[in-house]
């Protein structure tokens, strides 16, 4: 993770986007970096599930996944950083039902710090994603969301 951080930051730097947020909350996670360590086995994060990226089986009674396409933004970690668990979170609508049965959710303080650091990692990534979209107010706006992020971890 902490490896991450700093390469978004460097991406972030070599785009012409100030990226001292990101470096500050960077700085806190490796400072607290035996929070981030308690993740002892790492789970493949596919980044980008959805529906489109899944095979489900043909007359199923249930939707059964048979297969995952779209893999280029796979990578090994919490389960919690992963980008799919991110936008399940982010509105409080019928996709928080996935949590009713996915499994409980780690309430601990250290939980709820790594989560902040996640989001850190996601909003990094969003503002260059943005920024290569020509999308000069969604990159604006990256920044109120990181300085609240960085709030929560001070």
């Amino acid at each position: 993770m902490l490896a991450s951080l700093h390469d978004i930051a460097a991406d972030l730097d070599s785009a012409a986007l100030d990226a001292a947020d990101l470096r500050k909350i960077t700085d806190i996670a490796t400072h607290e970096s035996a929070v981030l360590d308690e993740i002892r086995e790492p789970r493949l994060l596919t980044g980008d599930l959805w529906t489109v990226n899944t095979m489900l089986a043909a007359g199923a009674p249930v939707p059964t996944i048979t297969g995952v396409l779209d893999m280029d933004r796979t990578w090994w970690g919490d389960p919690d950083a992963d980008w799919t668990l991110r936008m399940a979170r982010a509105k409080r609508d019928e996709r928080l039902a996935f949590f009713d049965t996915y499994r409980a959710q780690d309430s601990s303080p250290a939980a709820a710090f790594r989560r902040q650091v996640y989001e850190a990692h996601h909003l990094g990534a969003i503002r260059l994603e943005r920024h290569r979209l020509g999308n000069t107010d969604g990159v604006q706006a990256t920044y109120q969301d990181m300085a609240a992020v960085l709030a929560r971890l001070t």
